[in-house]
């Protein structure tokens, strides 16, 4: 302990014994100069100076004793009450400054101390585990990204190191380059959908809300992928309500159909069939955008929303595993709902529901 620490304790007792001294003095003194009027006029004593005189002596040191037990009193109070409840806290604080967000502080009993500190406890126990989860995120995407990153990176270098052969066909040249284009542009796009991901969370993209027709910007977005459909053979089959009328942002939203779109189509075998439908209830819209693929199990979807997540391994090379966690932001924002049932090896349906106009 600092020198400065101990003047500080050592000044700060002999405030609190004077605090108690000048209030035991005062209401001593009160009341011994009652009794002893009271008295004198009672009983008929003359008071004389040297009776006043020990009389004020007395009193002096009765002052002098109760304040003190009232200070010691008081110290012991505030320790048990005060300081080891503020010293627990801030124990957990430092740790928590050092990068452990582990740490927990217990309830502290309602019978030692104020309970308004138990209010404190338990908001910093609630900080604690919500960075706990935002450290483990931070973590678990560090890691995902250097491991997306790492495919990309290591299949660009060996078309590389492939392409400075001299005697190389011009066929092998022209796939490896094709190889390396689509490797950089699996990069790209990961590091847009990051970028996207970022500001969304960060809410550094603010809605543009604006009344749109639904339907016509279901269509827009679905006849981008006419080619997908048409090289695969896979069978669309549409059922868009007329004059369905939202308020959002158009823009955000079609990052939500394209994304649904895009998986469905990836992951619908050729021959098979993709459905978009579009209905309105009194106070939604109602997308739901179904397909024929793989499906999944209920363990896959349960994390199907969540960043770097592909549950079929064997379309990774064709995603990132951030589609999804792209469409449930935007649906948060808009203030929507999504969801998905889904059955292995007949489909998947994913639902939206958006606030009509």
């Amino acid at each position: 302990m600092s020198k400065s620490t101990k003047y500080a304790k050592i000044l700060r007792a002999v405030s609190h014994y004077l605090v108690f001294f000048a209030l035991a003095a005062f209401v001593v003194t009160c009341c011994s100069m009652l009794f002893i009027s009271v008295l004198s006029v009672t009983l008929d004593i003359e008071l004389t100076h040297d009776n006043l005189n020990t009389a004020a002596k007395l009193t002096f040191i009765n002052v002098v004793i109760i304040s003190l037990i009232f200070t010691v009193a008081d110290a012991l109070r505030r320790r048990l009450t005060v300081d080891i409840p503020i010293r627990r806290i801030v124990d957990a604080t430092e740790k928590m400054i050092q990068g452990d967000f582990s740490v927990r502080i217990k309830p502290i009993g309602r019978f030692a101390t104020d309970d308004k500190f138990n209010d404190i406890v338990n908001c910093f126990n609630k900080m604690a585990e919500e960075l706990s989860s935002v450290e483990t995120l931070r973590t678990d995407f560090v890691a995902n990204v250097s491991h997306e990153m790492k495919t990309p990176l290591a299949v660009m270098q060996n078309f590389g190191t492939l392409l400075q052969d001299p005697n190389l066909p011009d066929e092998k040249r022209i796939e490896y380059a094709k190889g390396i284009t689509d490797a950089s542009r699996r990069l790209a796009d990961m590091m847009t959908n990051i970028l996207k991901l970022n500001r969304l969370e960060n809410q550094q993209i603010y809605p543009q809300a604006a009344e749109y027709d639904l339907g016509e910007q279901l269509c827009e977005c679905l006849l981008q992928y006419e080619n997908v459909w048409e090289r695969s053979g896979i069978d669309i089959d549409t059922d868009i309500a007329e004059n369905v009328t939202v308020k959002a942002d158009a823009e955000l939203l079609s990052l939500v159909w394209n994304n649904l779109f895009s998986n469905a189509f990836k992951f619908t075998p050729d021959g098979g069939k993709v459905t978009v439908t579009l209905s309105a209830t009194e106070h939604h819209a109602v997308v739901k955008v179904t397909d024929t693929g793989c499906g999944m199990s209920p363990e896959v979807g349960a994390h199907i929303f969540e960043k770097f997540y592909q549950g079929d391994t064997s379309h990774s090379s064709q995603g990132n595993g951030l589609g999804l966690a792209l469409v449930k932001r935007v649906v948060d924002i808009t203030q929507g709902e999504i969801g998905v049932e889904s059955a292995v090896g007949i489909g998947s349906t994913f639902t939206v529901k958006i606030k009509r106009a």
